[in-house]
């Protein structure tokens, strides 16, 4: 079943796409640029490739030129209005034949975009996900591929080499602990084991208290997360040991089961 368009945004002006600058980023007709927020376009540096040429990141301008070079869009906005660059950061839908299509829910939809969300920018995480979600399943557009897998929390030595890049990781959380509004979530893989094969300490995860969009007991309480498998989603850095800001742009999904490696995703909240 194809999930629902985000609503509820906050509206905003009708434009023209006057040219696709890249997979998430058009310039419109009255001289600004818009981002589509939370469908974040593959890049050559995914997978360390040489800018312009890689596959995926073709693939991704293509189909946004080839559903809205020159047509009308209407705006709307679920959060801050502007990025630090100045560009619009937005959603975006096209009229077509008296049904509106979402042009974020599209390109994630086909596997030409990773769902993600911003600190200020919250507003559509479930319909961003649930578009993700029928790509990843079908493993359709750059789900294929082994550079964007769900990564394993435990294999170190692999995270370590995608350090600055947007991944998603699974595993099982060890500890929680909390400290000046920050709640920190610190993965099962062995740091003792780690730093013995000469590797970073282990993933940990922080995000602002005030961030942390959990369901249920969990949104009272963050240390009831301890032992639960997760996935996060979000750029890694090192920082005296590998880390995700969640609160820099991210999500974290509790799973009933891990899904690496399985024929199909478990069961996700």
């Amino acid at each position: 079943m194809r999930p629902e368009a985000c609503a509820g945004l906050e509206s905003g002006p009708q434009r023209t796409v006057a040219r696709v600058i890249d997979g998430e980023t058009v310039a419109l007709d009255d001289g600004s640029e818009l981002r589509l927020i939370g469908a974040l376009a593959p890049r050559a540096l995914d997978a360390g490739a040489e800018p312009g040429q890689w596959p995926m990141e073709v693939a991704a301008k293509a189909e946004l030129e080839a559903l809205a070079l020159g047509r009308s869009i209407d705006i709307g906005f679920g959060g801050e209005r502007a990025d630090r660059y100045g560009r619009l950061q937005g959603h975006a839908y096209i009229v077509q034949g008296g049904e509106r299509r979402w042009l974020q829910g599209h390109m994630l939809e086909q596997g030409l975009a990773r769902a993600y969300t911003l600190a200020g920018n919250r507003a559509c995480a479930e319909a961003l996900l649930a578009s993700e979600r029928l790509a990843r399943e079908a493993k359709r557009g750059l789900w294929a591929e082994a550079a964007y897998q769900v990564r394993s929390a435990e294999r170190l030595s692999e995270l370590a080499r995608y350090r600055t890049t947007f991944q998603l990781i699974e595993g099982r959380i060890a500890r929680v602990g909390q400290a000046r509004g920050t709640v920190y979530l610190n993965f099962d893989a062995g740091q003792r084991r780690g730093l013995q094969q000469g590797l970073p300490r282990g993933l940990s995860v922080s995000v602002r208290r005030g961030d942390l969009d959990l369901p249920g007991d969990q949104a009272r309480d963050a240390k009831g997360l301890a032992g639960r498998t997760v996935r996060v989603r979000g750029w890694i850095e090192d920082r005296n040991g590998l880390t995700i800001d969640l609160s820099a742009g991210g999500q974290l999904e509790i799973l009933e089961t891990a899904t690496i490696g399985a024929g199909r995703t478990g069961a996700e909240r």
